[in-house]
C-alpha cells in the first residue's frame, strides 16, 4: 500500500542524521558518483604518504575505508556527534582524531604533513593548508561545486544566487596561497528523490541546502512535493562536484 505523507515525514524526522553515512536513503534516493572515484584515488595517495591530515572528516567514514593509512594520520572534526563517531572508527586504525572549531587556524605546526585531504569541506582555509603542508606536499580534495542541488533548494527558498563555490575561484585561492594546482575537474551529477521522506532526511542531514530546515517549518511545501512525486515520479536534482589537487613547491 502507498505510504501516507504523515508516515513518510514522521519516519524521516525520527531517523538519526549523525555521521556521513547515507545508507538510510537506499532504495529511496539515488545520486550519481563522480567518474574520477575519489575514494580510490585517495587510497593511492594515502599509501604513499608519511604523514597525512584529513580536515573536516565528518564521522570518519571516508578515511576509515582507506586500505593503508600513513604512519602518522590525523583527522579533525568540529561537530561533537561526528567527532565521537570518527574517534570510534579511526582510533582502532591508529589515527588521531582532533577536535577543531573549523576556524582559519589549524592546530598543527608548520610543514608537518606531506598530504592534506578533505572531502566536501564547508570551507577551505588555503593559507592554513599551505602552512601545514611540508615542502613538496599535496592537498587533495573533492568539493561541492556551484548550484549543487539547487533544484531542491529553490523549491523551498525560491531563486538563489549560484555564484559561490566556483572551481576556478578555488584554484585562484590555492595559487594565491602559494600552491600549484595540478588537477581540476568538474562534473554535474543526477539525483533522484523517490519519496518525501527521503527529502526530509536529506535536508536534515545536509543542513546547508535549506538553512534552518525543519519539516514543521516547510510542511506546506513538503505536502506539495509529496503530491508531485506521487503524480509525476521522482523529484530530479543535480549535485555539483569538483576535484582539486594542489602542490606546495619543494623549495
Amino acid at each position: 500500500m502507498e505510504r501516507t505523507f504523515e508516515e513518510l515525514v514522521g519516519e524521516a524526522e525520527a531517523a538519526s542524521v549523525e555521521g556521513w553515512d547515507f545508507s538510510w536513503l537506499d532504495g529511496r534516493a539515488t545520486e550519481e558518483r563522480p567518474s574520477w572515484g575519489y575514494s580510490r584515488l585517495l587510497g593511492g595517495r594515502m599509501a604513499g604518504a608519511r604523514a597525512a591530515l584529513d580536515v573536516q572528516t565528518g564521522g570518519g567514514e571516508i578515511l576509515a575505508a582507506v586500505p593503508v593509512l600513513p604512519p602518522v594520520t590525523v583527522a579533525t572534526e568540529a561537530w561533537p556527534p561526528n567527532l565521537a563517531l570518527a574517534a570510534s572508527r579511526l582510533r582502532p586504525r591508529g589515527a588521531a582524531v582532533v577536535a577543531d572549531d573549523d576556524g582559519p587556524r589549524l592546530p598543527f605546526l608548520d610543514g608537518v604533513f606531506d598530504l592534506v585531504v578533505s572531502r566536501h569541506p564547508v570551507e577551505t582555509w588555503w593559507d592554513e593548508i599551505a602552512r601545514v603542508l611540508a615542502p613538496g606536499g599535496t592537498y587533495f580534495s573533492q568539493q561541492v561545486g556551484p548550484r549543487s542541488v539547487f533544484e531542491l533548494a529553490e523549491f523551498f527558498l525560491g531563486p538563489l544566487d549560484g555564484s559561490a563555490r566556483a572551481p576556478v575561484a578555488a584554484a585562484e585561492a590555492a595559487t594565491a596561497a602559494g600552491l600549484e594546482v595540478v588537477d581540476l575537474r568538474t562534473e554535474r551529477l543526477r539525483m533522484e528523490f523517490r519519496d518525501v521522506g527521503a527529502v526530509v532526511y536529506f535536508l536534515r542531514k545536509v543542513i546547508w541546502i535549506v538553512p534552518g530546515f525543519s519539516a514543521a517549518r516547510y510542511r506546506g511545501r513538503l505536502r506539495e512535493l509529496h503530491d508531485r512525486i506521487r503524480d509525476e515520479g521522482p523529484f530530479t536534482a543535480h549535485s555539483s562536484r569538483f576535484l582539486i589537487e594542489a602542490k606546495k613547491p619543494a623549495t
